[in-house]
């Protein structure tokens, strides 16, 4: 058995996670999550896919945002191999947009922001929650405040129903426990210059949200509003969240938390603790149905490219990132990381244009997903693996043509 495989054993959900799906709305539909019996290692029925009571507490639902699919494609990575606090990062990034810029979730305003580090300690690169999305160390962004240790979350995982929307390409990869992470030149994308450009009032907005005194707007205020009108920023939603009605909005998950719960809820996964203030309201009203989008106000559209045609991408492999890996960064403690402030990130657990979405460009070696059974599992052995050589003449980055890279 591979090492990836080790990694993986019962799954060890309590009655008061359990309790806590129900009362977040998630077994209100039925069959939307299936909870593992016996078996030590995942197997998914068809049409399900491998996620953790951490992934879901942190925005996502299924069916899976496009925006986080494409994150995925993008990066060559499975579900699982994300970390809490990354999943948390993509959904206040989500919220961000919609709620606080006015625009649908921009890839080129993500990547003036994010990159992706292996997670790893010790020596010992992790697969289960081995990527770390981390905020450029030249970026000033909100301080998320994510928790020193989300202990046992590899332990809690289940099964969630990735619904299909009428075509299978709009569903993420089937699960593969042993799929090795394979460090990409995508990691590292950044904005071309004319990406820049376009975003450019974006990013002075997003300042302007951080340092406008008395209107200070925070990552835990971002976080307790998606967590309180009870929408989730990762799901495949109706509309966007400046479209929000209130209580009677389609997208909602459930009914208004208590307060109580509302803030333990808050306080699980940020390292805020009992003595600390629960903001109640965002000091910026966001856009909702009630405080509708400025007349005129521009549209910004930029997704991570997607698959054509229902494809899903084989591996092109230069070499993987697990063993012996050489760039190991732990998970960020805080989820600020600026140019004055080098604190290492850490997570202990186990310790287009942008008027456009950028085309697909699609990897040499892909298959149709209809050539693959969706049992919800895939195994694709690494003897598939091509190397391929980075031109050295090119002067622009292309990361959806570029080959994989080692750290």
């Amino acid at each position: 058995m591979a090492a990836e495989d080790l990694e993986w054993e019962r799954s060890k959900i309590s009655n008061q996670d359990m309790n806590l799906l129900k009362k977040l709305g998630f077994t209100k539909k039925e069959n939307t999550l299936r909870f593992p019996k016996e078996e030590s290692y995942p197997s998914p029925p068809i049409e399900y896919r491998v996620s953790f009571v951490d992934h879901l507490i942190r925005g996502l639902s299924p069916p899976i945002h496009e925006f986080l699919r494409g994150l995925l494609f993008v990066y060559g990575l499975q579900l699982h191999q994300l970390t809490p606090n990354s999943i948390l990062h993509v959904s206040i990034f989500i919220t961000l947009c919609e709620c606080f810029l006015g625009v649908q979730p921009n890839w080129a305003l993500w990547k003036r922001i994010f990159s992706l580090r292996r997670n790893g300690s010790h020596n010992v690169a992790y697969n289960i929650g081995g990527v770390v999305i981390c905020v450029r160390s030249d970026v000033e962004y909100f301080d998320v405040k994510f928790p020193d240790s989300v202990q046992g979350w590899r332990k809690r995982w289940l099964y969630v129903r990735e619904e299909s929307s009428g075509s299978m390409e709009y569903n993420i990869a089937p699960f593969d426990g042993g799929a090795k992470i394979l460090r990409r030149r995508s990691w590292d994308a950044e904005a071309t210059e004319e990406e820049k450009s376009a975003t450019e009032a974006l990013m002075t907005r997003i300042h302007e949200l951080q340092n406008t005194r008395g209107k200070e707007l925070s990552g835990i205020q971002i976080t307790a509003y998606f967590l309180r009108i009870r929408v989730q920023p990762l799901q495949a939603r109706k509309n966007p969240l400046w479209m929000y009605a209130g209580e009677e909005d389609v997208d909602r998950l459930s009914k208004d938390l208590q307060v109580k719960d509302l803030e333990k809820l808050i306080r699980r996964i940020s390292s805020l603790n009992k003595k600390d203030a629960i903001p109640s309201s965002c000091r910026v009203e966001p856009y909702s149905g009630t405080n509708a989008l400025p007349e005129n106000h521009p549209v910004l559209a930029s997704l991570p490219p997607l698959p054509e045609g229902g494809e899903v991408e084989e591996r092109t492999v230069v070499t993987d990132d697990n063993q012996g890996a050489s760039r190991l960064e732990s998970e960020v403690a805080g989820s600020h990381k600026s140019a004055a402030s080098s604190e290492k990130e850490a997570e202990s657990e186990a310790t287009a244009s942008t008027h456009s979405p950028p085309s697909a460009v699609s990897p040499r070696n892909k298959r149709k997903r209809g050539e693959i059974a969706d049992s919800g599992t895939s195994k694709t052995g690494a003897s598939h693996a091509e190397e391929v050589i980075p031109d050295a003449g090119k002067k622009t980055f292309d990361p959806y043509e570029d080959a994989l890279v080692s750290s």
